[in-house]
């Protein structure tokens, strides 16, 4: 018996780690497929590799809090099995309303509704996760509205990041010893901005496998029926087939997307998205690439399209409405102008990504997924109290 639950255990863990590598491969390898940089092939085996190295590393830590932090009984193997489902049913609920909700959320919202069900929660541990929750997308907002107020335009001036026709490297036969040199039509310039963003990528699906292995598995290690480093690999496998599945349509849709938004302005993103959830997912804390990631571009779209005014001025609210962020498309060549002063037309109405309605609804589903997590996880462990 507990054979055949554990087994259901890991085929449902594999189809919630399934849907994690269809949209985490996505969000770290969307830009460089879209640039034409690497092929979906090879982004998702990196994707892999670089997962299961974060999942391996400071992945353990989030998988200590998931397990035996938030409430204070192990989980049972069927409980586990019961909250992985949950987990599964809110990231299917956001597939179906086309947003990208934070897994670790939605696992510790189910994890949550296991523990008020039982009256076994750790209100200190809760407590000190949902201040980061609140704390973390303030982070990335600031961060992003002061790099595309103050530095963006210079970046955006120096920085292009390009793809020349032919291929990148070429091997040099002249000489005694074959070597690589540039291809036809490489730059140097072009060589280097390719490095930056294949190893932002990498980093990004580090952080991806410390934050999303122990979302995919966690449930079923409290309770000692799966080692730690059998769970790792089975969700790194699993992400890594979601990765080389129905990620495919993923990294089109983000590579697609993220080309209103210049490649530079999608690694600054990168950057600090996979920075954050680095280092919290090091200190522990469940948290998600896409709260840091969807801020980010909030704040330096907003940062960048209210350079025309002063600082008071954009806190205060007056911004014309046609400041958008879409002036993150800008002319790398356009002059720099000063902060307070007029920007050209088409720098001020370049699109408009800066959309209150879709913030809202992002937000609104950070709030509506983990709580209807809860809910759903309370209701069936109060009514199968044996579960728990």
């Amino acid at each position: 018996m507990v054979e055949t639950v554990l087994l259901v255990g890991v085929v449902v863990s594999i189809f919630v780690g399934f849907n994690i590598g269809g949209s985490s491969t996505g969000i770290a390898w969307g830009p460089a497929v879209g640039a034409g940089i690497l092929s979906k092939v090879t982004a998702a085996a990196l994707m892999t590799f670089f997962v299961f190295l974060g999942g391996w590393t400071v992945g353990r830590n989030v998988m200590d809090t998931l397990s035996g932090d938030i409430i204070t009984i192990e989980i049972s193997l069927a409980a586990g099995v019961a909250v992985l489902f949950f987990i599964g049913l809110g990231i299917l609920v956001a597939n179906v309303f086309g947003v990208p909700v934070p897994t670790s959320m939605t696992t510790v919202g189910a994890i949550v509704g296991l523990g008020l069900a039982t009256e076994t929660t750790n209100f200190a541990t809760i407590g000190w996760i949902i201040s980061w929750w609140i704390v973390t997308p303030i982070i990335g907002l600031w961060i992003g509205a002061t790099v595309g107020r103050y530095v963006y335009p210079e970046l955006n001036r120096r920085f292009e990041i390009s793809t020349s026709e032919g291929p990148l490297l070429a091997v040099d036969r002249s000489g005694s010893v074959p070597t690589l040199a540039l291809g036809p039509n490489t730059t140097y310039q072009e060589l280097g901005g390719t490095i930056v963003v294949f190893v932002i990528g990498c980093y990004m699906a580090f952080s991806a496998g410390a934050s999303n292995v122990p979302n995919a598995v966690a449930p079923l290690v409290s309770g000692g029926d799966l080692q730690v480093d059998t769970a790792i690999i089975i969700a790194t496998l699993a992400i890594g087939f979601g990765g080389f599945t129905i990620a495919r349509r993923t990294m089109e849709s983000v590579g697609g997307e993220l080309s209103d938004i210049p490649l530079l302005a999608a690694l600054i993103v990168m950057i600090t998205a996979s920075t954050i959830t680095t280092i919290l997912s090091w200190a522990g804390i469940p948290i998600s690439l896409v709260m840091a990631s969807v801020m980010t571009i909030v704040g330096l779209g907003w940062g960048r399209a209210t350079r025309p005014v002063t600082a008071q001025e954009a806190i205060r609210g007056e911004v014309d409405t046609e400041m958008t962020m879409g002036a993150l498309k800008a002319d790398p060549d356009a002059p720099i102008t000063k902060i307070g002063e007029e920007e050209p037309e088409e720098v001020l109405k370049a699109g408009d990504l800066f959309n209150p309605r879709a913030i809202v609804k992002y937000v609104s589903m950070w709030i509506i997924g983990p709580s209807m997590s809860t809910l759903l996880a309370y209701g069936f462990f109060t009514a199968v109290p044996f579960v728990g």
